[in-house]
């Protein structure tokens, strides 16, 4: 990938935002809806992983079958919300290692605190996929990534539901070697720091804590 953003624009992926936006959906299809819509995504931020071939005896005859090639990836959820983005991606790639980054954001400062950290190790030889779901300011996904690359990382991708323009703007100025996947591009963000028209705070409508 060498495009710094991409807006998957798929119908499933576009109608299941759509109800995830809908401030009537309830917790529960919510979280399924985010689910199923990181599958989704999951397929667009895995395009052109590096392959190799394995021979393999089919019933007909043998072959050289095209596999995915070096270390298992390593898939980081930015918590909370990040979570919701993981199960999805897990369940279409369930050999991969995964890695959380705690960050919550102070509400005065719109700044990202850290909290906790733990990712798989040799995460210089593995694709690494962080996920959150919105990309509003851009604080913390730049902070998360600034870990990342400490801890030894040089291939991230970043995967999102909804990302905001100065989120994107941040996300290009501190890490353009970053490609950022997402389901929108939406309009700017609020004086409050969240994205519009967005879904609100993903994590509050994911565990139904508000």
């Amino acid at each position: 990938m060498n495009q710094h953003l991409t807006v998957v624009d798929h119908p499933l992926v576009q109608h299941k935002l759509a109800y995830m936006r809908d401030q009537k959906t309830p917790t529960n299809h919510f979280r399924q809806l985010l689910r199923e819509t990181s599958q989704l995504l999951a397929y667009e931020v895995t395009r052109n992983l590096e392959m190799s071939t394995k021979r393999i005896q089919t019933p007909m005859q043998e072959i050289d079958a095209p596999v995915v090639a070096g270390k298992k990836m390593a898939l980081i959820s930015i918590l909370r919300a990040g979570n919701g983005l993981l199960d999805g991606v897990l369940d279409l790639v369930p050999s991969a290692r995964v890695g959380f980054v705690g960050l919550y954001r102070d509400e005065a400062t719109l700044k990202p605190v850290k909290y906790y950290f733990k990712v798989p190790n040799k995460l210089e030889d593995r694709l690494v996929i962080a996920v959150d779901p919105m990309l509003a300011t851009g604080n913390s996904c730049v902070a998360a990534i600034d870990m990342l690359k400490e801890a030894g990382a040089t291939n991230i991708r970043f995967l999102c539901l909804i990302a905001a323009p100065e989120g994107v703007a941040r996300m290009k100025q501190a890490h353009p070697d970053v490609p950022i996947v997402t389901a929108s591009l939406d309009d700017c963000l609020n004086e409050q720091g969240y994205i519009m028209p967005g879904l609100g705070d993903a994590g509050d409508r994911m565990f139904g804590t508000k």
